[in-house]
């Protein structure tokens, strides 16, 4: 009788721990089938280079198909080792030390290296790329697979700041990045991560193929493709007609209708995307929003419960603070107040008894309903604004260029902790921070080296309630990510990484067996 070749699960877990087994690849079956996105916002090329990434999550719609990381967040854990297959911190704290994983490898088929990661670090420029700098002394590479990153000083959020708040260490080719140039890179991205590029057509669409020598696991799905549709009610047809397979931000009515549609699934996902009013005027003593009882009666005149309500369906909880309640180092604000009256009264007192005119209402197009219900609460007070909606990587483009004024409607997904968030957003010199309060600068400069965490923490939670106390920003809400599933997916990847706004890690995704 021959003997069966059949491996049973026990038989490979021990095969694997003598290092006999072969990869998870060879016994997976080969992938196949496409999965469509309606995306509510235009892609911009910008967002295919890990080197430009900003201080918001949209990037890492892409990114975590394109490319990979050194270490980033997965499933159930927030540092998961990626293209490192360890890392370990030195004894006195001045020392981080990654081990590049063995048969890594581009989509062009060059091996990841060292020299890939220390150049992915030293051209990367977006994000908290100057605050990283000026505290890495070098970046050392003995061998092809060890990279050293040494210090000045210990620095607590090293890894926070290296493997999620920014892209400086998701890893590029060197080679082909120097051959085709930074221009020639975005036109044609070449990645280590679950999938390749294909194309891109601006404004219509984005496609990917999946890379069969992907690491982790060869992907399920043979091809992905994002549609670029901005219009809420257009996306929703498109997947009531089976055109897509998952359709992003879909909210109020729209939702609602939905829920009720046979066959189709609403999945509300709460998110570390966090909304606020920003008033980047209120450093010039001529403007009416340096007057603090100004910024106070902008608090008091949104109607935040019933915002929530009309646009997730309740679904986004109102925590009164710019970081996440989902971060290390969150600060619980007192809850917030709806209190139309006092709003008046301490507008009035600020010499406004008849409202004034505020000007210009900046925000990312796909949230300019939210910048409507806004706009009505903040104009029944008698703040009387325009709305200026901006595409989304014009937005954030002007918002850090520092070239809005007035009011701005800003919001961050972005991976971190409290200090990554307030680094971004609280503290001079930071990408999106008009002004700055020096007492917030020196505890922040404080807690960056304090390497007792319950300090640390004091520190933290004392910065942000004097954010609360100045009302240097008017939080809105933590948003619930509301979109809708069609009857082919069988998983959407929507939720499996905590806090992410969107589908991943990519490679995880399926779609339903016929």
């Amino acid at each position: 009788m021959a003997q069966s070749t059949e491996l049973t699960r026990r038989t490979l877990m021990a095969l694997s721990a003598l290092g006999l087994a072969a990869p998870r690849a060879a016994f997976a079956e080969a992938p196949g089938g496409q999965l469509t996105w309606a995306v509510h916002i235009s892609l911009a090329p910008t967002w295919f280079d890990p080197a430009e990434t900003p201080g918001m999550i949209t990037p890492f719609l892409l990114l975590y198909a394109l490319h990979d990381a050194m270490v980033k967040p997965m499933p159930g854990n927030a540092a998961e080792p990626c293209l490192a297959e360890a890392w370990k911190m030195s004894s006195d704290g001045l020392g981080y030390q990654f081990t590049v994983r063995q048969g890594a490898k581009f989509h062009n088929g060059a091996p990841v290296t060292a020299e890939d990661v220390k150049f992915s670090f030293e051209r990367y420029r977006g994000t908290s790329a100057a605050l990283m700098k000026e505290r890495v002394a070098a970046v050392e590479t003995p061998d092809e697979r060890t990279v050293h990153f040494v210090l000045k000083k210990p620095w607590p959020d090293f890894v926070t700041f290296y493997a999620s708040a920014s892209g400086a260490g998701w890893i590029v080719p060197r080679k082909y990045v120097q051959e085709v140039g930074e221009e020639g890179f975005k036109k044609a991205p070449v990645g280590a991560g679950p999938y390749k590029f294909v194309s891109f057509t601006p404004g219509v669409e984005l496609v990917f193929e999946a890379f069969d020598g992907y690491w982790r696991k060869p992907p399920a799905v043979k091809r992905l493709v994002m549609k670029v549709i901005p219009e809420e009610g257009t996306r929703l047809a498109a997947l009531k007609r089976g055109e897509v397979d998952i359709a992003y931000s879909i909210r109020g009515e729209l939702a609602e209708e939905l829920q009720k549609t046979p066959g189709l699934t609403l999945k509300p996902v709460v998110i570390q995307g966090t909304f606020w009013l920003y008033f980047p005027d209120q450093w010039e003593p001529k403007s009416p929003w340096h007057d603090q009882r100004v910024r106070e009666a902008a608090r008091l005149a949104l109607d935040y419960k019933s915002i929530s309500e009309a646009l997730t369906l309740g679904h986004s909880p109102v925590t009164n603070n710019i970081i996440p309640d989902s971060f290390d180092f969150y600060w619980k604000a007192p809850p917030p107040v709806y209190d139309l009256a006092k709003a008046k009264k301490l507008l009035a007192d600020a010499g406004h008894r008849n409202g004034f005119d505020a000007g210009d209402y900046y925000c990312d197009s796909s949230y300019a309903n939210l910048a409507e219900a806004v706009i009505n609460n903040l104009q029944e007070a008698g703040i009387r604004v325009k709305l200026r909606p901006l595409e989304r990587a014009a937005f954030f483009a002007a918002y850090s260029d520092k070239k809005l004024k007035n009011i701005i409607q800003g919001s961050s997904g972005a991976f971190g902790n409290a200090a990554t968030r307030l680094e971004t957003f609280a503290v001079k010199g930071g990408a999106y921070a008009y002004g700055n309060y020096p007492e917030i600068d020196t505890l922040f400069a404080e807690q960056a080296v304090e390497l007792d965490k319950d300090k640390r923490t004091a520190m933290l939670h004392k910065i942000q309630q004097i954010l609360h106390e100045r009302s240097v920003y008017a939080p809105i809400w933590q948003l619930a990510f509301l979109n809708g599933l069609g009857k082919r997916v069988a998983e959407s990847g929507l939720g499996l990484i905590k806090g992410h706004a969107y589908s991943a890690p990519y490679e995880d995704v399926t779609l339903k067996k016929s």
